[in-house]
């Protein structure tokens, strides 16, 4: 079995029980757009491949705030699998700089496959999928869709953004809509201006029905 197929068979086990927009299904839909950028791309393809995979292998929203479970988690088990270290330094630092994090948070790190499992995870959380992985979210922490008496808050600090409980219906002025200029390929950002176009759709939608107009 290659390390791949390894690294898929640990990720979906870990994430057997995870929320609904933060599941293996989330991880296999940004594994596969990864592989669609990264054919466009100049690239190192077996760190894209486990970048993705790891991404997400224990996301801090889910452990209250801690940031260090997935690059520990994800440093385990590649060392355990005798991976280079080479590529598991870059796997974590992909893991590490990946998240919006509020839009204001700056990297540290940079490379090529960074841009591209960060433009592929970014991708799965705008369009249709983004949309519903946005209020899957909400629902699970209990937020109202929408209260117009309570504005989106763009200028959050990283630690306001993860401690903020707004409206569902906010966070798509506070990470979604601003998604698309924020993509680093260019295959990432030809597929964000589709999705972008999808979710100011769904928001006239949204405030015409809200309105009793529709």
């Amino acid at each position: 079995m290659s390390i791949i197929d390894k690294t898929i068979h640990f990720v979906k086990e870990k994430l057997e029980n995870a929320e609904g927009g933060h599941d293996w299904f989330h991880i296999e839909r940004v594994y596969k757009n990864s592989i669609l950028i990264a054919k466009e791309e100049d690239c190192d393809i077996m760190v894209v491949k486990l970048g993705a995979l790891f991404h997400d292998i224990a996301d801090s929203k889910f452990h209250d705030g801690d940031e260090t479970i997935g690059p520990k988690t994800a440093r385990a088990f590649l060392e355990s699998e005798n991976v280079f270290e080479e590529t598991i330094n870059h796997v974590i630092n992909i893991i590490e700089n990946i998240s919006f994090k509020g839009g204001n948070f700056e990297n540290k790190f940079s490379s090529k496959e960074l841009e591209i499992v960060q433009d592929a995870d970014r991708l799965d959380a705008i369009g249709a999928i983004g949309i519903a992985r946005t209020f899957n979210y909400g629902g699970f922490k209990n937020r109202a869709l929408y209260n117009p008496s309570i504005a989106p808050n763009l200028n959050m600090s990283k630690e306001e953004y993860k401690n903020s409980n707004s409206p569902t219906l906010n966070h798509f002025y506070e990470k979604l809509l601003l998604l698309k200029d924020k993509m680093n390929t260019p295959s990432g950002k030809k597929i964000a201006e589709a999705r972008h176009q999808y979710m100011e759709n769904f928001l006239s939608q949204f405030y015409a029905e809200w309105e009793g107009e529709k």
